[in-house]
């Protein structure tokens, strides 16, 4: 279910906030390298194999958001690729994916 381009505006820029945002990531991810050292060295190379498995699968679903992202521009966040890609059925409330059934399948996966 597309929209038109007259309905729906893409702006290109940054904020402040957007900014902030870019700058805390760095700083979480040396807080982050820098508290895994205890971690090696009670656990050995093991956690840097699990290091490797779990960027490896972030890798992978943020090139997936990006393929996702540039076949269908949208002005919104990723919550809006359901509703572009499979209608409403799947994207709404009345018999779709809610936020609570998809807490539910995650806790049965």
């Amino acid at each position: 279910m597309r929209t038109s381009q007259t309905s729906q505006n893409m702006k290109c820029g940054l904020s402040t906030r957007h900014i902030r945002f870019i700058a805390l990531g760095p700083a979480i991810g040396t807080g982050l390298f820098y508290g895994s050292a205890s971690a090696i060295q009670m656990a050995g190379p093991a956690v840097l194999l699990a290091y490797i498995l779990g960027g490896a699968v972030v890798f992978m679903v943020m090139r997936a958001l990006g393929e996702m992202a540039v076949r269908n521009p949208t002005s919104g966040s990723f919550a809006t690729m359901p509703l572009n890609l499979s209608g409403v059925s799947l994207a709404s409330p009345q018999g779709g994916l809610t936020p609570l059934k998809c807490l539910w399948w995650l806790w049965q996966m």
